[in-house]
């Protein structure tokens, strides 16, 4: 089932996937990384200039990372927003997504985040580093293939 959204980008030959519509409603749709960018620019002109939010995940073991961005548009007031959510997914191997945050620039932490979780690079991002663990740390925690460091070790270290 398409949306209204996902008409819109048709008709204007846009490529994409519709991915349906979650529990709520909103429509989801997939967008190939190197189309995110520009596909973000005209999202943004046409009126979602809101990112709620920016998250990501682990499809699966050894499967694909996922950036999922949730947008909204207020065109005939506050009680009627619009809203979609993106899907962008990347592969393990070098997962590279170009940044939204000259288009949104709420999008800041909630990438550096992405990254430091997953490892997932957003090209372009002025400050894309670690966030959540310290710098000299390795591996990505929210993967489902990550093995946690031996912590006892560590704590034998510092005895």
């Amino acid at each position: 089932m398409q949306g209204n959204l996902s008409a819109w980008l048709v008709k204007h030959a846009l490529i994409h996937r519709s991915l349906g519509f979650d529990y709520q409603g909103i429509e989801t749709l997939q967008i190939k990384p190197g189309d995110w960018h520009s596909i973000a620019v005209i999202l943004y002109v046409y009126g979602y200039n809101y990112l709620r939010s920016q998250c990501a995940y682990d499809v699966a073991p050894g499967g694909l990372l996922a950036s999922v961005y949730h947008l909204t548009r207020i065109e005939y007031g506050v009680d009627q927003p619009e809203e979609v959510c993106i899907k962008v997914f990347a592969p393990r191997k070098d997962p590279r997504i170009p940044s939204v945050f000259w288009v949104w620039k709420s999008v800041d932490f909630q990438e550096r985040e992405s990254y430091d979780m997953l490892g997932i690079s957003y090209d372009n991002h002025p400050r894309l580093k670690r966030i959540l663990m310290p710098e000299s740390w390795i591996g990505w925690p929210l993967r489902k293939d990550y093995i946690a460091p031996n912590f006892m070790k560590y704590k034998m270290l510092i005895e």
